[in-house]
């Protein structure tokens, strides 16, 4: 009967073990590979909300590869988020043609982080590595004006 307790015990704890994981996980990109806490967590995030039919979101994608790239080196990520909710299939096709080369996010994270609704696009959240937001940007931006409010942030105690 012991037996059967532990390892009845050992399962349960082994499956609350894998939820958590799951569970701080980012889901998956816009090609399917999943995104683990592991590659966001304790990083500044840059997160950008975008449309396909949102022309401000076209232009600026070229500034935000050119930011992911400026910044790999650095503990700064920058992510997209569909606002359309695309999924699978349709959002890797609609990040190929906009040249998107930054990871994009099948799931959105606003309620992981406490993102509120805009009713602008494009719209880009910086957050801390604590997980805190710390600003929201309404409308294109730029890798120098990124780069810039990103130092300042990052210079607050």
């Amino acid at each position: 009967m012991r037996t059967r307790w532990n390892s009845a015990m050992q399962l349960l704890c082994a499956a609350l073990l894998l939820a958590g994981c799951t569970e701080a996980d980012w889901g998956t990109d816009q090609h399917g590979r999943p995104v683990a806490a592991a590659q966001l967590d304790g990083r500044w995030l840059v997160i950008n909300y975008w449309a396909e039919w949102c022309g401000p979101c076209r232009k600026e994608v070229p500034e935000l590869n050119r930011l992911a790239s400026e910044l790999a080196a650095q503990p700064v990520r920058v992510l997209g988020v569909n606002f359309d909710g695309l999924q699978g299939e349709e959002l890797r096709k609609a990040t190929a043609a906009l040249g998107i080369a930054y990871t994009n996010l099948a799931s959105d994270p606003a309620a992981r982080l406490g993102l509120t609704s805009s009713q602008v696009l494009p719209v880009t959240w910086l957050v801390d590595p604590q997980g805190r937001v710390r600003e929201q940007l309404a409308g294109e931006q730029t890798a120098a004006g990124l780069q810039g409010k990103l130092a300042a942030l990052r210079a607050q105690p």
